[in-house]
């Protein structure tokens, strides 16, 4: 298969497991939040951080290496899969033996047994990440789309369940743990690899050399961005923090699932076109503005209908997160050129710049939690909007050096959508909350979508949108 043949092919199975399992996961989400409290889901966001520095240690850089190593063999793949089952041993015996001290923290002692339980996922996760490495790679998107919808069924049905029964959140313990179990037991299903006891120490040293820096990176994204669950914790109340996290999630559905999705594809297929920086430049340039071109609406329209869309979905339980969902979104739209800027670095083979990158946006976000912590938890959120704006000159200042495509001339391809997605979402703002403010909450939904829609794409037609000929050819290949 040609890359473009498996570049259209990773796009299309990726979309289908990204937004297939998304859309299930967000129907059961929001069945559990009806059944459960903002407190429950504040419990389980309390220690986020734990889980996933565990996480990042387990699965590091070392799987980033393989991708983009076309030479990896059977003593790479063993190696690294012995190495990553040992760590996650480890790594679930600390947070066995730190619980007691995290629910002090927070000065909750139910999270001891919650932790303790949870984290056994960590152990679990360690023996599909090769089988998913060489999946990703292979490019063989359609193989995790049939893993991962059963795991998300199977395991949200369960957490459903137990909340019916009454477990409250310990329903949201087991639906995680049934889930990873059935997606981890597909993965050996459904790949032909099997470990061997194998363990090179120059495999080792060579992946490890790339993938360290990797980690170390991903252990600072982790911890400073659950910064701000870990404050919302400990300086506001659970519910709070429930709040908080059922905003992010739903912000997170358009933004880190479109993001997600395409930076699955793009790695891989970056990777194989790394020696050619014309190539890449334009690949990624069409790749952006039509990425924004889509999220940018998508969230300016959130913004306009987080109170309807709120209440319709969770409930008025839940409007206290309407504010908290407005600014998230505002804070998301820049999300996935982040992580394209900083793929260019990674299949360049430049993880000590990747690394450097995140130290200097990390020193960032403490002086902006320093200067925001005062104006109380909006303030927090204020920050984050600042700070993603700071982080994109920062990201693409490596992009303008290795593909010559500048942090200006981004801002440039971006602004066009960035500005008529703002516009539309004023105008639908508008009309929210005069003419359609006492409409029933769905029927409002459906009218306040489709009148955004029409102003964005007719304005889009006339203006002569370059992404309209970018989405009008994507579809026609």
């Amino acid at each position: 298969m040609s890359l473009k043949a498996q570049a259209k092919s990773g796009m299309i199975w990726t979309f289908a497991q990204q937004f297939g399992s998304q859309i299930i996961s967000f129907v059961i989400s929001i069945v559990l939040a009806r059944l459960l409290t903002p407190n429950d889901f504040g419990t389980i966001a309390l220690f986020g951080v734990v889980m996933g520095i565990a996480s990042a240690f387990i699965s590091g850089g070392m799987g980033s290496s393989l991708i983009r190593d076309n030479e990896s063999d059977e003593r790479d793949y063993s190696t690294v899969f012995i190495f990553n089952i040992v760590l996650s041993v480890i790594m679930y015996a600390l947070v066995f033996l730190l619980s007691p001290w995290i629910a002090d923290f927070y000065k909750l002692p139910i999270l001891t047994p919650i932790i303790r339980v949870y984290a056994l996922v960590l152990v679990i996760n360690a023996f599909n990440i090769i089988q998913s490495t060489r999946l990703t790679k292979a490019m063989a998107f359609k193989t995790q789309f049939k893993i991962q919808l059963p795991s998300l069924v199977i395991g949200g049905i369960s957490g459903i369940g137990f909340a019916y029964a009454g477990f409250g959140v310990w329903s949201l313990v087991y639906s995680a743990l049934i889930q990873n179990t059935v997606s981890t037991l597909q993965y050996w299903f459904y790949s032909d690899w099997r470990p061997k006891f194998i363990f090179d120490r120059e495999k080792f040293h060579r992946h490890f050399s790339f993938g360290y820096k990797m980690t170390l990176s991903g252990l600072l994204d982790i911890i400073f961005n659950n910064l701000y669950p870990i404050l919302i914790g400990k300086l506001f109340t659970a519910s709070q923090l429930g709040y908080y996290n059922r905003a992010d999630s739903l912000k997170q559905l358009p933004v880190n699932n479109l993001s997600s999705a395409l930076n699955k594809v793009t790695f891989p297929l970056f990777a194989k076109m790394s020696h050619d920086d014309e190539k890449l430049r334009d690949v990624y340039q069409r790749l952006m503005r039509v990425v924004i071109f889509i999220i940018a609406p998508t969230l300016a329209l959130m913004v306009a209908l987080a109170e309807p869309i709120i209440r319709f979905l969770l409930t008025e339980k839940w409007l206290p997160a309407v504010p908290y969902l407005q600014i998230l979104a505002i804070s998301g739209v820049l999300y996935p050129i982040h992580a394209y800027n900083l793929n260019v670095l990674q299949v360049k083979g430049r993880s000590d710049l990747f690394l450097r990158l995140e130290v200097v946006k990390k020193s960032l976000t403490v002086l902006i939690l320093i200067v925001s912590l005062p104006f109380g938890i909006f303030g927090l959120l204020w920050g984050r909007v600042i700070g993603s704006v700071l982080a994109f000159f920062i990201n693409t200042y490596y992009t303008g050096k290795f593909i010559h495509y500048t942090s200006w001339q981004q801002t440039k391809d971006l602004f066009p959508s960035l500005l008529l997605a703002a516009c539309c979402g004023g105008i639908v703002y508008g009309f929210s909350h005069t003419i359609a403010n006492e409409w029933w909450d769905g029927f409002h939904l459906a009218v306040s979508s489709l009148l955004f829609v029409i102003l964005y794409l007719g304005c889009a037609f006339m203006l002569k949108f370059k992404e309209i000929t970018h989405i009008k050819q994507l579809i026609k290949t």
